[in-house]
């Protein structure tokens, strides 16, 4: 199916103009540890598996995350974002200037810790998870700061990209702004939310809620599940919801292992089944949605196109374990 939807050759054509575009993307960033070990036998202190430490691993995680997928499809990309005074906030600076990532729009802040989420490895299974972070919105100073940057880099901006973790940098004033600043130069503006986030999301060009966020937006309960998405009458009632109540461009509900799916005012819902072979690790997917459905758009795919092709995206990372990107071979591969 998605080959007739989108083509290889055009697929290519799409990633190739997306490298003449420059994205920007605001948000929660975060450092990604990952410890990989092997289990043989059972703690004589407690009954929890002993892990035998073989290595560890750091990657730019959360808004990071999404900056990174994008760079490694070969677009121009800027992070906003604030850090702490600390080890890991430092690594996470030298993380991203590796990765060919503008950085130059992170602020440090001595009174906040960098977000780092520790995950323990053990035969390819995630084991337990530890996070270290700062949850305080930022105040009005802080704000400031992080919109001088942004302002300065917007003008040659093709889309952006704001992404919510409920780690205290996207607050109501910050996003206020951000969709005034750009509606006012007709500049695309994806959101990723997070629902125990209240914020006002009305007017946003793309939102990418998974099925159990898109429900706690719609203040529904999740109650019925149907292999096919289409004839799920409350995610359809969700659906016809959000679009009606935010009124988006673009509402794409991510559904994991039953792909995705595409909805848009006056328009029927449109399923994408996913076109992944195997599931290792769902980490950072989500990511890796929103930044492929933006570069798509910022390089002239119609919303079909560009779901289409972050579906292809998804579908490769969740094949590979830790928060994963995707190259434009492998993405191309896939059709």
């Amino acid at each position: 199916m998605s080959a007739k939807i989108l083509s290889r050759s055009r697929a290519r054509q799409i990633l190739t103009a997306a490298t003449k575009t420059h994205v920007l993307v605001l948000g929660d960033v975060m450092l990604d540890q990952f410890i990989w070990g092997g289990v043989s036998r059972i703690s004589p202190e407690a009954p929890v598996p002993v892990v035998d430490f073989e290595r560890e691993s750091f990657m730019p995680g959360g808004a990071a995350n999404v900056a990174r997928n994008l760079t490694a499809l070969n677009v121009p990309t800027e992070i906003f974002g604030v850090i702490g005074s600390d080890d890991a906030g430092r690594r996470l600076k030298t993380l991203l200037n590796e990765q060919k990532i503008g950085c130059s729009g992170l602020v440090t802040h001595a009174a906040r810790h960098t977000s780092v989420k520790t995950r323990i490895v053990a035969h390819k299974q995630q084991m337990v998870r530890i996070d270290r972070e700062t949850r305080d919105h930022l105040d009005g100073r802080l704000t400031g700061r992080l919109l001088v940057g942004f302002k300065s880099k917007l003008p040659k901006a093709a889309a952006v990209i704001v992404g919510d973790y409920g780690k205290g940098v996207v607050t109501q004033p910050l996003l206020n702004e951000i969709k005034m600043l750009c509606r006012a130069r007709g500049i695309w503006l994806s959101f990723d939310p997070k629902p125990v986030h209240h914020l006002s999301l009305s007017s946003l060009s793309l939102i990418t809620p998974n099925r159990k966020e898109a429900f706690e937006l719609a203040n529904l309960p999740d109650e019925t599940s149907h292999a096919n998405p289409l004839a799920d009458k409350n995610l359809m009632l969700v659906a016809e919801r959000l679009l009606n109540e935010l009124r988006p461009v673009v509402l794409l509900i991510t559904l994991g292992e039953l792909g995705m799916l595409l909805c848009q005012r006056g328009q029927r819902p449109f399923h994408i089944p996913t076109v992944a072979q195997e599931v290792f690790d769902v980490s950072g997917a989500g990511d890796t949605v929103i930044a492929a459905f933006t570069l798509a758009i910022a390089a002239g795919a119609s919303p079909v196109e560009a779901a289409t092709l972050s579906n292809h995206a998804a579908g490769i990372v969740v094949g590979k374990i830790g928060t994963a990107i995707t190259t434009p071979e492998e993405l191309l591969k896939s059709f």
